[in-house]
């Protein structure tokens, strides 16, 4: 299923694992990252400096750093999703890391990115960015958990950070 634009969404259903994958040939050193908001109002970030835990809290685990030092070629990141009992909501993130340090625009609108968000049944969801080009990290969709089940939504929002040390920043961002 294809999520084109902002706001677009689809249900999730109940899951063993969902395999979150960004890819990227261009030469930008992109990093897939989550950022989660638990039922009790407490948030957390998985990223390359916290990868995040598959067998207890917050049950997301990122495989890794690709593209270092704008590195092109087929660079890919995945990100596991095994549980989301105790999660309100779960942001997806593209940052452009060196855009990031420096506090400049991305190179999202140069680049070939692309993320997708696959269950344990083999129904994959591509999520386009939909944001234009302001800004440096993106929100590219959102897991909203819910009673009647969790829900991918094509968030495309984007704002401008000046280094990775402030989560409320990154906060005033996706809640924007």
């Amino acid at each position: 299923m294809e999520l084109k634009q902002k706001g677009a969404s689809a249900a999730v259903g109940s899951f063993k694992q969902l395999l979150v994958t960004m890819k990227w040939t261009t030469a930008a050193d992109f990093d897939l990252a989550a950022c989660y908001e638990k039922k009790d109002g407490s948030h957390g970030l998985i990223y390359f400096g916290d990868l995040g835990d598959l067998n207890d809290f917050p049950y997301v685990q990122l495989s890794g750093d690709e593209g270092q030092g704008d590195a092109g070629g087929d660079n890919e990141e995945q990100l596991r999703i095994t549980k989301l009992d105790d999660m309100k909501s779960l942001w997806l993130l593209g940052w452009d890391y060196g855009q990031v340090q420096a506090g400049k625009p991305a190179r999202f609108a140069d680049s070939d990115m692309s993320l997708s968000v696959m269950d344990d049944t083999g129904t994959t969801h591509n999520v386009t960015l939909d944001a234009g080009t302001f800004g440096n990290v993106a929100v590219i969709a959102t897991i909203e958990n819910s009673a009647v089940g969790p829900k991918l939504i094509n968030a495309s929002k984007a704002g401008t950070l000046k280094g990775l040390t402030n989560l409320q920043q990154l906060l005033e961002i996706i809640n924007s």
